[in-house]
């Protein structure tokens, strides 16, 4: 249990209490009762809104609630002091005692500090990146994969089941220029001259040994071949190569998959057919005709009769054909069937999309919603492009890609974990520059830095302190003063942002949070550099310093933990 949760188990005994007594109704909803630090530290360390919330409700003045509610906070024996402010907010001021128990919990948890059971082994199944199997993973595919994958993390160590899923789309039009692109590299490879790539199919050198691969196994049997012969087998064996190349890349920043799900198999196994029969029997698909193109009306249109899904019904501004005119399914009608698919193994879904993607997310919501009657959460997280700049000036393509910045291009030059905790210093849905010169940079302004110099510096403080004889164990915290216990009283916020971030799937949090712990960490640090009787290590006081370096030791723990979560390994020293 958290101090956060603990209070707030505090708060709901006093109410409890209240009600008991008749102060307040028995059937009052406390769900919208928060127990956090106030936004002015110089209220106090906790702060509740129970008051401000029940007081309506209950038909009584949140002021002569909040007065109740303090009498019966003072009662506790971690609570120094109790007041109320404003209307009826009510703050709470702890004891000293509580801040120093904190650093014993934080080092006695070690790597499970902040790990919670709010997720109740609700299992979420997590979508992201979803590349089309054409190519390497390239710079556009990267933030996506970071975000999701972070996110994937923080619900886990909030206590959700996850599914880590890619979505392989490898039933579109796509997949057949792929084919072609690599029939002309295995043409090649065999010794024809076939002249520079045509417009239309994929240029990159990366085709090359697919190409080379095909030839050896089959000789010149396709050389010559109509594309009939062909297409399906160079399909299959071209996806399948590019998977090999994707697995790859996305190894290089630490991510696996749990599940890589076939459009191809999923229609060959008539999951489409089986969500159009589902919203059928729900009068959810009717056979109509779709309104003309807005604007200028094409000479070639004509109104066609087609299945169509009433997405209106659920927020949509217009309906949605699941099929084509010649049959096919749609891309909706493909997607529709594959969230159907997911939904049955999963409590909840989570989309991470480009935000190109933005236009598509009414629509699916909308499916999602009509299949599940309701039932299962699901979100769309966008996630805006990134600009490749060094120097401040705009990256050049790859060559061996072709027309993109591969992603492992980018990781073997400046690391994997560089990469990935830049990607989460921004909001997911805000556009960002990743300059390749001030993502190394060794300054404040860079947070990859900042947080890695912090917890280098606690290694460091160890082994300095360990030459000096000098141990954390059986430290006297009493020697803590209040700067000390200042910092104590902020890395004890981790778990509630643990909780905070999963709940509303934003793993940037993470990352904002470590970098102001770190920041709180180094201010206390270098008020060393002009007073020596304030540095972490003080020779010829082993107490005091056995106590800052018990201090420090908890900083650095919730340093691994949340750095663990974003996928980035703890460094032990700068380079």
């Amino acid at each position: 249990m958290t101090l956060f949760t603990r209070f707030t188990a505090h708060v709901d005994a006093a109410l409890d209490a209240l009600t008991a007594a008749g102060t307040l109704p028995a059937d009052l909803d406390r769900r919208n009762v928060t127990v956090e630090p106030p936004r002015d530290a110089s209220h106090g360390d906790l702060a509740t809104n129970a008051a401000m919330v029940l007081a309506k409700p209950a038909g009584t003045n949140p002021r002569a609630l909040a007065e109740a509610l303090a009498g019966a906070l003072r009662a506790i024996p971690e609570v120094a002091e109790v007041s109320v402010a404003g209307p009826g907010f009510i703050n709470l001021r702890l004891h000293d005692d509580v801040w120093r128990k904190e650093i014993a919990t934080i080092v006695g948890e070690g790597n499970d500090y902040g790990r919670s059971t709010r997720g109740q082994g609700v299992s979420v199944n997590i979508e992201y990146v979803s590349a089309n199997p054409t190519g390497p993973m390239h710079m556009g595919h990267c933030r996506g994969a970071v975000v999701g994958d972070a996110l994937a993390s923080l619900l886990e160590f909030a206590g959700h089941k996850v599914i880590r899923e890619y979505y392989v789309n490898d039933a579109g039009g796509q997949v057949d220029v792929l084919a072609r692109s690599v029939h002309l590299r295995y043409r090649e490879a065999l010794g024809q001259d076939v002249g520079a790539v045509p417009e239309g199919l994929y240029p990159g050198d990366y085709l090359i040994p697919v190409g080379q691969a095909l030839a050896q196994e089959f000789g010149d049997l396709y050389a010559a071949a109509p594309e009939a012969e062909w297409l399906a087998l160079f399909r299959t064996r071209a996806v399948a190569a590019m998977l090999v190349l994707i697995k790859d890349d996305l190894a290089l920043l630490g991510i696996h998959h749990d599940i890589f799900s076939s459009e191809a198999e999923l229609q060959a196994a008539k999951k489409p057919e089986a969500a159009e029969a589902v919203l059928r029997a729900r009068d959810l698909i009717y056979d109509g005709v779709l309104e003309a193109p807005k604007g200028e009306t094409p000479e070639d249109w004509e109104p066609v009769e087609l299945p169509l899904f009433r997405s209106t019904k659920f927020g949509d501004d217009q309906d949605r054909p699941i099929r084509k005119s010649n049959g096919s399914w749609t891309y909706f009608g493909a997607d529709m069937a594959y969230h159907y698919q997911k939904a049955e193994n999963a409590d909840q879904l989570i989309d991470i999309w480009g935000a190109d993607h933005a236009g598509t997310v009414k629509r699916i919501q909308a499916a999602v919603a009509a299949l599940t009657e309701g039932k299962i959460r699901f979100d769309v997280k966008l996630v805006q492009m990134v600009r490749l700049l060094r120097g401040g000036e705009p990256v050049k393509m790859s060559k061996r890609a072709g027309n993109f910045v591969t992603l492992a291009d980018v990781v073997r030059e400046v690391g994997k974990d560089v990469v990935r905790f830049t990607m989460l210093t921004r909001r997911a849905d805000a556009q960002m520059d990743f300059d390749f010169a001030k993502v190394v940079e060794a300054s404040k302004e860079n947070p990859v830095f900042y947080v890695q110099y912090a917890h280098a510096r606690v290694h460091s403080l160890h082994r300095r302190a360990a030459e000096a004889g000098i141990a954390a164990s059986a430290a006297d915290l009493s020697r803590l003063d209040t700067e000390e216990l200042a910092l104590v009283r902020f890395a004890s916020q981790f778990p509630r942002i643990v909780e905070t971030a999963a709940a509303a799937r934003e793993p940037h949090r993470i990352a904002f949070y470590l970098y102001d712990l770190a920041a709180e960490f180094h201010s206390l640090w270098n008020a060393g550099n002009d007073r020596p009787d304030r540095r972490f290590l003080v020779p010829d006081d082993h107490a005091v310093t056995a106590a800052r370096l018990s201090l420090a030791t908890a900083i650095g723990q919730i340093i691994r933990n949340g750095l663990a979560i974003m996928g980035v390994e703890a460094v032990t020293e700068m380079h």
